[in-house]
């Protein structure tokens, strides 16, 4: 459960224009595991679970900083 809090915290920290990259960057790493899963399985074919997750949380926090500044 730490881990976790540990990665909202991680992110909550980050600049606008870093989370946008990051998003771009997981999102790009999330397509390529879905690519190799569908020519050849996954060794953990969970990270693919893992990675979609961590996207979520990076757009969640992009909304929600959004939010803030409409608000």
């Amino acid at each position: 459960m730490a881990k976790k809090a540990n990665k909202k915290q991680d992110v909550a920290q980050l600049v606008t224009e870093d989370l946008v990259a990051k998003i771009k960057t997981e999102s790009a790493a999330l397509d390529n595991l879905k690519f190799n899963h569908a020519v050849t399985t996954l060794g953990n074919p969970a990270s693919i679970r893992a990675k979609r997750r961590e996207v979520a949380r990076l757009h969640t926090e992009l909304t929600k900083r959004k939010n803030e500044t409409k608000a």
